[in-house]
């Protein structure tokens, strides 16, 4: 499968990979990785949610908001799989796909971030 350039897409996809490492999570018989799970799967699926939310903005520092919820959520999913990778809660195979994707999610919200906020320095107001 070729990789998701649109950000909307790309973050519906790794929410379906967070809901598999979930349900993976589930099925273990270790009480720290169901609530870690339970965690990643919150943080991993509200960046997406909050991309679909900046699309309706209701300006362009709206828009700028929610991309920044996102990156946070992000960063705290990029925590959560650290701390799986760490523990050894997970095989670092199962592990390694997700943390680079979920470092690129970020590097690509970062940019949109700052494109906005150039955009507005240069007088392109919504």
């Amino acid at each position: 499968m070729g990789k998701v350039f649109d950000i909307k897409d790309r973050t519906f996809q790794y929410a379906l990979k967070a809901i598999e490492v979930y349900n993976k999570l589930q099925s273990q018989k270790n009480s720290a990785g169901w609530i870690i799970g339970k965690q990643y799967l919150r943080s991993a699926t509200s960046i997406g949610a909050n991309i679909q939310e900046a699309q309706s903005g209701e300006s362009k520092a709206d828009f700028i908001h929610k991309y920044s919820i996102a990156q946070k959520e992000a960063r705290e999913s990029l925590y959560w799989l650290n701390l799986l990778k760490a523990s050894k809660i997970l095989h670092n195979e199962d592990l390694e796909y997700l943390i680079k994707e979920t470092n690129e999610i970020i590097s690509v919200i970062t940019k949109i971030i700052v494109n906005t906020k150039n955009g507005l320095k240069n007088g392109k107001k919504q």
